[in-house]
């Protein structure tokens, strides 16, 4: 368990919390100094020796990442691949499924925009169908719909993202993956803003691909992501749509030998600088404890949820049985531009989603926008106390 003097701790090698009240770790959360410094580092040497040298030089230390994320999700260091974002992890993954006219993807209706827009340009470009399935009362996938829709559709793929960017909810993504298995269905999970603030065991999930990126809860840099990619998914030859020499082997004029591990759906060119980040960013976690983080957040989210409900015209939006860091709230009447000015003009960060960012969870809810705030371990009671004082002060009685 995390205590006060950890977090004091976390805070003095976090140079951000100096100047910010940084609630917005959905959407970049503030590096710690071992992150900067391995950045900073390699950049260094790259100046000092060039950037091909650099490589070279730190392959050791670079090769240290895919086991340090592998420690994190439990997997083979075979099975990691970084690429630059969870988007760009996302349709990789996507792009190596031969999709088929009338193949069906089954997904949710709280999936993250750029998979639903990347799910409708499947559907235009090949004829895929795109089924939804329905959401428990209480908020979040229904588990018996998503089974009886893959009983009857076998779907060539259910996709599914663990923690919606616009919400607290948390989906039961090894539920699915307990389905998917047994009907031997691919299933690609998406991590983006569950990696570094829940436990992920892609093992108890059971997904075939799992992306996500280390801006966001790992506190990694931005330009940084990686996919999962299961022994199930390497062995069936799934690649990328696009390879290079790195992810394959030219053989002969007409004819290339795939890459036999997850690097294949990685590209040859890559900042070595934020590898190195990422590494140390993961690191970091793992020493923390994911367990501990988790905790953490998760009181500081039920604090936050709990202080904005008493404030007038406060709606908490998010929904489901189980909540994480992120805290979703709506007030009645009210222009997200004044309160997104008097948030600004005292130094907190937070987020002002739009309708079109969430477009059938929002209009399920009858919002056209929301206040996203998402506290992380290095932040502070306190800290949430001034974010309520200003919103009392920015909000009409």
């Amino acid at each position: 368990m995390l205590n006060n003097t950890h977090i004091q701790h976390f805070r003095a090698e976090t140079p951000g919390c100096q100047h910010r009240i940084h609630l917005n770790n959905a959407g970049a959360a503030l590096m710690p100094k071992p992150v900067i410094e391995a950045i900073g580092q390699h950049i260094q040497l790259e100046a000092t020796i060039g950037g091909y040298e650099a490589a070279a030089q730190a392959h050791e230390a670079i090769e240290g990442f895919y086991n340090a994320l592998a420690t994190l999700l439990n997997c083979s260091p075979a099975n990691i691949a970084w690429v630059a974002s969870a988007t760009d992890a996302y349709n990789r993954a996507l792009s190596a499924i031969p999709f088929e006219e009338d193949d069906v993807i089954l997904t949710t209706n709280n999936d993250y925009v750029s998979n639903q827009l990347a799910f409708l340009e499947l559907q235009k470009r090949y004829g895929v169908r795109l089924i939804r399935a329905a959401d428990l009362p209480t908020g979040g996938v229904d588990v018996d719909s998503v089974q009886a829709l893959v009983r009857q559709y076998h779907p060539r793929l259910v996709a599914v993202t663990q923690v919606p960017t616009n919400s607290g909810l948390v989906q039961p993504v090894a539920e699915i993956g307990n389905i998917c298995a047994a009907e031997d269905v691919l299933y690609l999970v998406d991590a983006c803003q569950s990696a570094g603030q829940l436990p992920i065991d892609v093992a108890t999930i059971q997904c075939d691909f799992l992306s996500a990126t280390f801006r966001k809860f790992l506190r990694g840099p931005r330009g940084a992501g990686f996919l999962y990619v299961s022994d199930k998914a390497l062995e069936l030859g799934l690649e990328p749509l696009f390879v290079d020499l790195h992810s394959a082997t030219w053989l002969d004029a007409d004819f290339y030998e795939i890459r036999s591990d997850a690097r294949r759906f990685e590209l040859w060119e890559r900042p070595y600088a934020l590898v190195l980040g990422s590494r140390a960013c993961v690191e970091y976690a793992l020493a923390i404890g994911i367990s501990d983080i988790a905790q953490r957040v998760r009181q500081l989210a039920d604090y936050s949820r709990a202080r904005i409900a008493t404030l007038p015209g406060a709606r908490i939006l998010d929904e489901g049985t189980e909540h994480c860091g992120i805290v979703t709230a709506h007030f009645a009447h009210q222009k997200p531009s004044a309160i997104r000015q008097a948030l600004d003009a005292a130094g907190i960060n937070v987020t002002f989603p739009q309708q079109n960012n969430a477009v059938i969870d929002f209009e399920r809810k009858g919002v056209r926008w929301a206040m996203r705030v998402s506290p992380h371990y290095y932040n502070t009671e306190t800290e949430i106390e001034r974010l309520v004082e200003v919103l009392q002060h920015a909000l009409p009685t």
